[in-house]
């Protein structure tokens, strides 16, 4: 992917800070902050209910905010659009994927590409067979309708379609829910391969263990505020993560 590929600098594409969201009276979050520069993976994991996917469509412009979001160096706390950040090239892969199950492969990732297309870009077939390298299983199953896909390639699928748009920054929820192991371990060999094109990617996910040994760098969510932050090396070796999220298999 031309736009996506080149050598990685450190240059910061989403910065976060004092960013809170409420329903109502409820704080769902509380003061975040976080970086996540071009060519990185950054993880937030945490418990389920923690705050996890709020975060993510709060960045995406999905929730009313409070506090700063700095992406690609402009200042978005005014006139925030769904539309607008993915024009700018921010990209959400939702929990549930939401394909369009009677579609075909092939029409589920030209779908990605749409908007560039309505802006005048005639890219869209040499960005599909781009796609269609990373996920080769994509290809073989092009012509078959989304609804017939198996759980791990309706995740390909979702993460294709994302790349159609050519991201600079993709969040990920949660891509491992509900694969099975030898699942998994692809979807995130994919994840690791993305970031070697140059994409920022911000995941967010309840298998920390996973998350950690791909991710550059990761937070802990837990109620809504930040408990922890460091390089994924450390978080590995905490002992408060490996008590609460690894388990007795997070000292192997």
């Amino acid at each position: 992917m031309s736009e996506l590929s080149g050598a990685t600098e450190r240059i910061v594409v989403l910065e976060v800070s004092s960013l809170s969201v409420s329903y109502g009276k409820v704080d769902a979050l509380h003061e975040i902050a976080l970086k996540v520069h071009r060519g990185e993976i950054v993880t937030v994991i945490g418990p389920n209910g923690a705050g996890k996917t709020t975060l993510l469509c709060a960045l995406i412009g999905l929730l009313p905010v409070r506090g700063h979001i700095v992406y690609l160096g402009e200042q978005q706390d005014g006139g925030r659009s769904v539309e607008k950040l993915v024009r700018q090239g921010m990209t959400l892969v939702p929990e549930k994927r939401e394909l369009f199950s009677e579609m075909s492969v092939k029409d589920n990732l030209l779908l990605g590409a749409f908007d560039r297309y309505r802006a005048g870009h005639r890219d869209q077939l040499e960005t599909i067979d781009q796609v269609f390298e990373i996920f080769p299983r994509l290809r073989e199953r092009r012509a078959q309708m989304a609804g017939t896909l198996s759980g791990g390639e309706r995740q390909m699928l979702a993460m294709g379609r994302a790349l159609m748009a050519k991201p600079r920054l993709l969040l990920l929820d949660e891509p491992s829910l509900g694969l099975a192991p030898l699942i998994i371990k692809e979807i995130f060999r994919t994840i690791t391969q993305l970031k070697k094109l140059g994409v920022a990617i911000l995941l967010v996910e309840q298998n920390a263990r996973a998350a950690l040994q791909v991710a550059d760098y990761g937070y802990v969510l837990e109620t809504g505020r930040l408990s922890l932050e460091g390089s994924s090396g450390d978080l590995l070796t905490d002992p408060r993560v490996i008590e609460s999220y690894l388990g007795l298999g997070g000292r192997h």
